[in-house]
């Protein structure tokens, strides 16, 4: 754990541990979304490898234990092997023996606080984990959330965040927002809530070949980007995608007493 002004966070879509790497994926293991396999854990194994490179991580498409992830919560299971002491989950859409669609965090520090909420959507299951913890002696929030797949769902979806999210201090919000960073939802979100972008917008997806940016990492003012990078090794359809994130100096003393 660092005991330093600065830390890492993580956001990672897991897809459910399936692996795919190549476009055929996509087609060839469908079945795995709904059905057990013999490499989810070994898949898993190798996200954890990952995750450890990070203090904080959030995570989508995690299975919170059913038939198909050989009832393992993998959310546990990532926590386990990448040896993050404290983890929290929301389940998004739970199928009860089938799956249970989950949105979690992985986090180095005690979770002091984990609230899920939902976000407007056509069919009921797209969310937004909030949870509060303690970054060396400094209050910090952290939201986990996955959009919908229609940009109509999306404008509401980010609405909701904005409203809620906005002009908080020592927040930061990451996920697989299913869009773009130029796209006009993300202008939106950026524009009602006050948080603000990394420099740049590195693509993670699809993982076998990068071109759009979907999965996003931003922070309130009182924070700062000084490292944003996606992870290059396929493990998901998705790229893990990481950042490393300071106190503004000037506002070191304002961010050990965050809004509420």
């Amino acid at each position: 754990m660092t005991e330093r002004d600065d830390f890492s966070v993580m956001s990672f879509n897991i897809q459910v541990g399936i692996g795919s790497h190549r476009a055929r994926h996509m087609l060839l293991h469908g079945w795995k979304y709904v059905m057990p396999h013999g490499q989810s854990l070994r898949n898993l194994e190798r996200i954890a490898e990952i995750l450890r490179e990070a203090d904080i991580a959030g995570l989508n498409e995690v299975d919170a234990g059913s038939f198909r992830s050989q009832y393992v919560n993998q959310a546990g299971f990532l926590a386990e092997r990448a040896q993050f002491p404290y983890w929290a989950q929301q389940r998004t859409r739970d199928f009860g023996e089938l799956a249970q669609h989950s949105n979690s965090v992985l986090s180095r520090w005690p979770i002091a606080h984990s609230k899920p909420h939902s976000l407007p959507s056509f069919m009921k299951g797209r969310g937004m984990l909030e949870t509060r913890t303690d970054v060396n002696g400094r209050p910090l929030t952290v939201v986990i959330t996955h959009l919908g797949l229609s940009r109509h769902a999306r404008f509401s979806q980010i609405r909701d965040l904005a409203q809620r999210l906005g002009q908080r201090h020592s927040l930061i919000l990451m996920g697989d927002l299913n869009c773009t960073a130029r796209s006009p939802e993300i202008r939106l979100l950026l524009a009602e809530s006050g948080l603000q972008a990394p420099p740049w917008n590195p693509p993670t997806f699809p993982s076998w070949s990068p071109r759009f940016s979907f999965d996003h990492i931003f922070c309130s003012p009182d924070l700062e980007f000084t490292e944003i990078e996606s992870i290059g090794t396929p493990l998901s359809d998705h790229l893990a995608l990481k950042a490393r994130l300071r106190w503004h100096s000037q506002t070191g003393a304002d961010a050990r007493h965050p809004s509420p």
